[in-house]
């Protein structure tokens, strides 16, 4: 179990201890947050007392939690789908180069062929060259 700290904090001018497993800087960064809200809602309205200011500024928070989750859920279903996106166009980079492969391989075939037509072709020409310089020749 994690070792409890006690923090002495000042929020709205009132000191509270704060009991938490979370390091005494962090216990102090939260206070001083909260603080700051109150004080940012005790500005705006002079009238308010400090449990009405300290209401508020929980509402306020509390806004900013669910919206920052909310935006948070939208950003872990566009990452989902991103993800999703980036897996198929693998897959689909993979089938291209699959594909190309399989095309280069076509293709050595065929030079391969043609290398062996033209040969031919040659062959033949030399050979109709040859009789036709005997028939000129007889």
């Amino acid at each position: 179990m994690a070792e409890k700290n006690k923090v002495a904090v000042r929020i709205a001018g009132n000191e509270y201890v704060i009991t938490g497993s979370e390091s005494p800087e962090y216990i102090q960064k939260i206070a001083l947050f909260v603080d700051r809200k109150v004080m940012e809602i005790t500005r705006r309205n002079h009238l308010l007392s400090t449990s009405m200011a300290s209401v508020l500024a929980a509402i306020n928070m509390a806004d900013e939690m669910f919206r920052a989750n909310e935006e948070l859920k939208n950003t872990a279903n566009d990452l989902s789908e991103l993800k999703k996106k980036h897996q198929e166009l693998k897959e689909e980079a993979q089938r291209i180069k699959t594909e190309n492969a399989k095309l280069k391989e076509r293709e050595s075939q065929l030079r391969i062929e043609l290398t062996r037509r033209e040969t031919e072709l040659k062959e033949v020409r030399n050979t109709l060259n040859t009789i036709s310089n005997t028939k000129n020749n007889n």
